[in-house]
């Protein structure tokens, strides 16, 4: 019996499951809002063309309007300065976009403090009970913010200060890009970065280092709470934009039960 054959019976006895990890895309979706005088993405929005009437009797579709960056999305290198001259998101092999993945888990320290920073000394303990991180894999942070995506206002938690929502530190950001194998982070807060990350230095040091690594990332997933720490395999599916720096993605995870 092939291997694919085998993945394809296993995916339909129920041996292998299929979670998904994207949050629906609606008007309703959270996005990122910069302060002035930066410019903004727009929300996503659907436009119907025909719904079975006189501008098309037989058939229903839409055309539909949103940043590159609003819902569960793929950052690609050349969504930011460091990486400028990088891929963009049409040029991404397709063999990146399924790889292993591990789940770290900080909500409970997310939700005593939402300015909460991932570390060095995280991951290594991380890695001392669970092993290596994956190589050519991803990195998923779990900090359970994914339970605040039905609310703009509670999702970006912002007050006179900005944003407050958890994140991964400069020293962290920067390890996890030059001395760590895997291919990309993944969170569930709107960005990569933290909330406060704007006034970090470098700012925003997650795409900063990251991308500007060549690696990847994944934003606004749900459902991590349902992946082991270590086993799942990701399938991530952007559009391939020519020129984009990232899309709305389509993002799936195998679990072996």
């Amino acid at each position: 019996m092939s291997v694919l054959h085998e993945l394809v019976q296993g995916i339909r006895s129920g041996g292998i499951e299929v979670l998904d990890l994207t949050a629906p895309l609606s008007g309703t979706t959270p996005i990122l809002l910069l302060p002035e005088p930066f410019g903004q993405t727009v929300p996503f929005t659907l436009q119907e063309i025909s719904r079975y009437d006189d501008r098309g009797p037989a058939w229903y579709w839409n055309n539909f309007t949103t940043g590159e960056h609003v819902g569960t999305h793929f950052d690609a290198p050349n969504h930011w300065a460091t990486a400028r001259d990088g891929e963009d998101v049409s040029q991404v092999a397709a063999s990146k976009l399924i790889a292993p993945a591990v789940v770290l888990d900080f909500v409970a320290e997310a939700r005593q403090n939402p300015d909460f920073l991932l570390e060095i000394d995280h991951v290594k303990q991380w890695e001392e009970e669970h092993g290596p991180l994956p190589d050519g894999g991803w990195l998923l942070y779990r900090t359970g913010w994914d339970a605040r995506a039905h609310d703009q206002a509670e999702f970006l938690n912002a007050d006179e200060t900005g944003p407050h929502t958890p994140g991964i530190s400069v020293e962290c950001a920067r390890y996890l890009a030059e001395e760590t194998p895997i291919a990309g982070l993944g969170v569930e807060t709107v960005g990569t970065d933290a909330g406060a990350a704007h006034s970090f230095d470098p700012a925003f040091p997650c795409h900063s280092f990251l991308l500007g690594a060549g690696k990847y990332g994944l934003t606004q997933l749900r459902n991590l709470d349902k992946l082991p720490a270590t086993g799942a395999v990701v399938v991530a599916g952007p559009l391939p934009i020519v020129g984009g720096s990232g899309s709305p993605t389509r993002v799936l995870a195998l679990v072996e039960r």
